[in-house]
């Protein structure tokens, strides 16, 4: 099978792998970078799940080729944290009580992360529309607007 050289920075380290033509970049980052947090949910593009950062902007990873991401920087829900210290988004959503099972989590994580700027200035209405490109089956959604709200809050005090 023919493969293809790529290039590509994740969470902050270079990789250069081959690859199948055919590679999905969500199968890409589990199976050959390992990078676990990155769920697959419906490999339709439709739940969210597998949401990461592509060049800064949230993308569903199960709707790219790995080839396709030659040359850009991912960010994955691995990312998120700095060494111990969980990233304002994730303590916000542990303390809202944002999740349960656990398994949209990083595709919410990694899409709010990726609009945070934007969600400043945006009403409950609008965050939740913002959202909903994402499905949780577990939490009916409050905690998840909470932890967004508290979020924003935290970082328009800090200056951020």
């Amino acid at each position: 099978m023919t493969t293809h050289p790529i290039t590509v920075e994740v969470n902050g380290v270079a990789y250069e792998r081959s690859v199948s033509p055919r590679l999905l970049l969500s199968d890409f980052l589990r199976h050959e970078l390992h990078l676990t947090g990155t769920h697959v949910g419906c490999e339709h593009g439709v739940c969210g799940a597998c949401t990461v950062q592509f060049n800064g902007e949230g993308v569903r990873s199960c709707l790219l080729f790995a080839v396709q991401a030659d040359g850009s920087t991912i960010k994955t829900v691995e990312g998120l944290a700095n060494g111990d210290s969980l990233h304002p988004l994730q303590e916000a959503f542990s303390a809202a009580h944002a999740l349960q099972c656990g398994f949209c989590t990083p595709g919410f994580l990694m899409a709010i992360d990726s609009m945070l700027d934007q969600l400043s200035t945006m009403s409950e209405a609008e965050i939740r529309e913002a959202l909903s490109g994402n499905i949780c089956r577990c939490t009916g959604y409050q905690g998840i607007v909470e932890a967004v709200q508290a979020t924003v809050a935290s970082l328009q005090q800090e200056g951020r």
